[in-house]
């Protein structure tokens, strides 16, 4: 074998490494947000029960990641009081600007909106008490890449929450082959250095899968 056909066969090698750890990812139209917020979400959605299930209360630290325009957001903040945290990211400068503006309105003063990548949500490093992803996973490109950054954000005994929308077809959401499935999720979760703690179902067409960094 020459030189130079090794070189391009482990060229080849990492371009195929690298597309099995990308996802064909669509972005939300930030025009489009007034179609997150119907009066209904709050009944499918269950934003206060998700909370709950992840122990998050006064003083807690919590990132919402992909965050669109706040809906999530505005309850974490209101949830984790003036002695916690909420970092709300999004990597469309349009959600920030949405985000900012949501806050000043409401006058939250315990939230950092935070521009991010493709891989690197820009967390503050071992900080966080739960990093959440609702209804965003589907939109991420490089979901291993980004997900190892996370780990790297959390606190000892900080958890990684996923909550995304099964692939039955039913209730809102996008459309069908835009899903993620939890199998998939599970498995770019383990590659990022994360182990699957938990799996809820009080969702009625969403997955809720909650993960802590595995042991090294």
């Amino acid at each position: 074998m020459t030189r130079r056909l090794a070189a391009a066969i482990v060229i080849a090698l990492a371009a195929c490494a690298s597309a099995a750890s990308a996802q064909h990812a669509r972005l939300f139209p930030p025009q489009d947000l007034g179609l997150l917020e119907g009066s209904d979400r709050d009944a499918w959605q269950r934003p206060d029960q998700i909370m709950d299930a992840l122990q998050i209360g006064e003083g807690s630290v919590v990132a919402d990641l992909g965050a669109g325009g706040g809906w999530f957001t505005v309850r974490l903040s209101r949830q984790v009081g003036p002695n916690g945290h909420v970092y709300a990211e999004d990597i469309q400068p349009q959600m920030i600007k949405a985000i900012e503006r949501r806050m000043e309105r409401e006058g939250r003063r315990n939230v950092t909106p935070l521009l991010g990548t493709a891989d690197d949500p820009q967390l503050p490093a071992a900080k966080m008490d739960v990093v959440l992803i609702v209804d965003a996973y589907h939109e991420i490109e490089r979901p291993v890449a980004l997900l190892a950054n996370v780990v790297k954000s959390l606190k000892p005994g900080g958890v990684v929450a996923i909550i995304n929308f099964k692939k039955d077809g039913g209730g809102p959401g996008p459309s069908i082959d835009e899903r993620v499935g939890p199998e998939e999720v599970v498995a770019n979760a383990r590659a990022a250095g994360l182990e699957l703690r938990k799996r809820e179902d009080f969702l009625r067409y969403q997955y809720m899968l909650t993960f802590g960094a595995a042991p090294k």
